[in-house]
């Protein structure tokens, strides 16, 4: 079944945003409705079959071009690496060698969030 242009365009502000309450208003009309409401029907939304079968279309080539960029960012890691060890430089190759953890998701960066976190689906 093909969506209607209102669904297609809540698919596209929700990956644009994150937020399917934010998506919600923007597509529809929402003025009038209370947050819980807009809540519950993006939420709805977001439960649909066509719904999500729409979303992970529009998600996969983004997903597969970056796997792609990783791969290949990994594999100049690895000859740089390589490299570096061949000439007895084992600083560089160890700075390589870290930057490909790093890039595989290795390694959590931490850092300090000044303010309120505040989740999505929470309206105050």
């Amino acid at each position: 079944m093909k969506l209607t242009p209102k669904q297609e365009g809540f698919c596209l502000a929700y990956l644009e945003t994150g937020c399917a309450s934010e998506a919600y208003r923007r597509v529809y009309d929402a003025v009038r409705m209370q947050p819980k409401t807009v809540q519950n029907k993006a939420s709805l939304l977001l439960k649909d079959e066509r719904i999500q079968a729409y979303l992970e279309a529009l998600r996969k080539p983004v997903v597969e071009n970056a796997q792609l960029t990783l791969a290949g960012h990994l594999r100049e890691l690895e000859a740089l690496r390589d490299k570096a060890k061949e000439e007895g430089k084992y600083a560089p190759a160890i700075q390589a060698e870290v930057a490909r953890g790093k890039a595989a998701g290795l390694y959590a960066e931490r850092a300090k969030v000044d303010g309120e976190l505040r989740i999505c689906w929470e309206e105050e």
